[in-house]
C-alpha cells in the first residue's frame, strides 16, 4: 500500500462553510431539545445515525427539501450563547482537520428575529468570532451573504453593513442559495458597494446552474472567488479565464455529489480544473447535512482522482492564496505546507 502523508495535519484555509451548517449534529439535536423544536424526521434520524440525509437539488422541490432541512437546525439557534457555541465548535472542527484560516460564511438577516435585529445580530456573530478565534490561535473572519431569493435591496442592506463592520472581522460579501433564481445582475449594485469598500467579491455560481452562471458572477459581479465555480470545466474558454484572471474556485466535492450536481465523487471536474491552472479552494459547505469535514474533501482529491501528495499540497496552498488572510498569516500556512510535504510519508 502506497504511503502517504496525514491530510488532517496539512496545514490549509477554509473557505467555504456556511454558519448553521457548520453545526455539529450532537448539537443540533441538544438545542432542539432545549428549545422544542420538532425537527423533520428525515433530520433527526440522519442526525441520531451519523448518516447524511438523501439530498437532491437538481430540481425546485430538491431543493426546498433541503432548505427545509436546514431552516429547521437554524431554527434551534436562538441566544447569543448558541451562536457563541456554533462558531468556537465549527473552530475547533476546524483545527482538528488541519485549517489555519476560517472564513465563514452567514446571512444575519435569519438570525436577526431572535438576536435583536439586524445589527445586533452580526455584532453577535463577530464576537463568537474574535473569542473563537482567540481561544482556540485559529484565524478567523466572516463572509457576509446576500440571498439571491430576497430583493436586491435587502442585498444593499447587507452589503453597506458589511462595510460597516469591516474593521471588525468582514473580509467579503458573498451571494448564496439557489443561482438558478434571480441574476447575478441584480445586485450588481449590492457588491459595488462592498467591492468599493475593499471586501471581496464571492457569489456562488457554476453548480447547480450551469457555465453562464459564473460568467455571470464574473461579468457582473466582478467576482474574485466563485463559491463553487465547477460547471465551468463544461467551458474551456470559460476556465482559461478563471486561470488568466487568478479567480479561486471554492470547490465542494462532497456537496455536489450529495446535491446531484454529480452522480458520485470521481465525477466532480477536479482534475478538469487544476490541470486548466484555475486555484481552488477545497470547502466543506454545510457538513452538518452533508457529513464531512474539511479533510474529508481532500481525501476525495486523493481517493477518487488520484491526486499525489505533492499536488495535494498545492491545492492548500491555493486555498491560502485565496484567502484573505493577512501576509503573515498566509506565510506561516504556506510554510507550513511545505514543511508537512518535507516530512516523510507514513
Amino acid at each position: 500500500m502506497e504511503r502517504v502523508r496525514d491530510l488532517s495535519e496539512l496545514p490549509k484555509a477554509h473557505l467555504h462553510l456556511h454558519f448553521t451548517g457548520s453545526m455539529r449534529p450532537g448539537t443540533v439535536l441538544e438545542l432542539a431539545d432545549k428549545y422544542g423544536v420538532r425537527l423533520p424526521d428525515t433530520l433527526r434520524d440522519s442526525l441520531v445515525s451519523g448518516d447524511p440525509p438523501r439530498l437532491r437539488a437538481t430540481d425546485e422541490r430538491g431543493w426546498f427539501r433541503f432548505q427545509r432541512l436546514y431552516d429547521a437546525a437554524r431554527s434551534c439557534l436562538r441566544t447569543p450563547e448558541d451562536i457563541q457555541r456554533l462558531v468556537r465548535e465549527a473552530a475547533e472542527e476546524d483545527l482538528r482537520d488541519g485549517s489555519g484560516w476560517l472564513e465563514i460564511q452567514v446571512d444575519p438577516t435569519s438570525y436577526a428575529p431572535r438576536l435583536g435585529g439586524l445589527i445586533p445580530a452580526l455584532e453577535v456573530i463577530l464576537d463568537a468570532v474574535d473569542t473563537a478565534s482567540r481561544d482556540t490561535g485559529l484565524g478567523m473572519r466572516v463572509l457576509v451573504a446576500a440571498n439571491r431569493m430576497k430583493h436586491p435591496l435587502d442585498a444593499r442592506t447587507l452589503a453597506r453593513l458589511a462595510v460597516r463592520y469591516a474593521d471588525r472581522g468582514v473580509v467579503g460579501f458573498g451571494l448564496s442559495n439557489d443561482e438558478r433564481r434571480g441574476l447575478a445582475r441584480d445586485f450588481d449594485r449590492a457588491f459595488h458597494i462592498a467591492r468599493e469598500a475593499g471586501l471581496l467579491s464571492a457569489p456562488h455560481g457554476g453548480e447547480l446552474a450551469g457555465p453562464a452562471s459564473v460568467r455571470d458572477c464574473l461579468d457582473d459581479l466582478h467576482a474574485s472567488r466563485i463559491g463553487h465555480g465547477v460547471r465551468a470545466a463544461e467551458d474551456p474558454r470559460l476556465l482559461k479565464r478563471l486561470a488568466d484572471r487568478g479567480v479561486t474556485c471554492e470547490v465542494c466535492p462532497a456537496s455536489n455529489v450529495a446535491l446531484g450536481v454529480y452522480e458520485k465523487p470521481q465525477d466532480v471536474p477536479l482534475r478538469t480544473l487544476f490541470e486548466a491552472g484555475v486555484p481552488m479552494a477545497l470547502g466543506a459547505d454545510d457538513p452538518l447535512l452533508f457529513g464531512s469535514r474539511l479533510a474529508a474533501q481532500y481525501e476525495i482529491a486523493r481517493h477518487a482522482h488520484g491526486f499525489s501528495d505533492a499536488e495535494l499540497a498545492e491545492l492548500a496552498r491555493q486555498s491560502v492564496r485565496g484567502s484573505a488572510a493577512p501576509e503573515e498569516v498566509k506565510a506561516r500556512l504556506l510554510a507550513g505546507v511545505d514543511d508537512w510535504l518535507a516530512r516523510p510519508a507514513a
